[in-house]
């Protein structure tokens, strides 16, 4: 099925089944979607609510907002993946998402476990 494409219902579903929060913010740092997972750390553990279309900056501590803008610098040069940091026991990657002439079209974060524990994924964020 080569060109098939999927409604955005099945996109969402499949986003969903990450186990760590996604949050992807466009090239002006407005964040246009979240999965579940993000969902319940953003809005039950940290007492945000209604992120869709606000700046990435308003989640985070304004001392981030140098280094958020940095790495998306960097990204904006043309690289892909970017180890960030070590992050409540997780490694922390800032992704850069393209579309198909590969121009930068915005970023998410990803997690993985930085092998110091047994915890699951979804242990760090419930």
């Amino acid at each position: 099925m080569k060109g098939a494409m999927m409604d955005t219902k099945t996109y969402e579903a499949v986003l969903n089944t990450i186990p760590y929060p996604l949050v992807f913010a466009d090239n002006d740092h407005i964040i246009r979607y979240l999965n579940r997972p993000a969902e319940k750390w953003y809005y039950d553990k940290r007492g945000f609510s209604d992120l869709i279309g606000k700046s990435i900056f308003d989640c985070h501590k304004p001392a981030s907002e140098k280094e958020i803008r940095k790495l998306h610098n960097r990204l904006q040069q043309g690289e892909d993946e970017i180890f960030v940091r070590i992050f409540n026991g997780m490694r922390l990657f800032i992704i850069g998402v393209r579309d198909n002439d590969g121009n930068l079209i915005g970023y998410y974060e990803r997690f993985e476990p930085d092998g110091t524990t047994d915890k699951k994924i979804e242990e760090f964020f419930s």
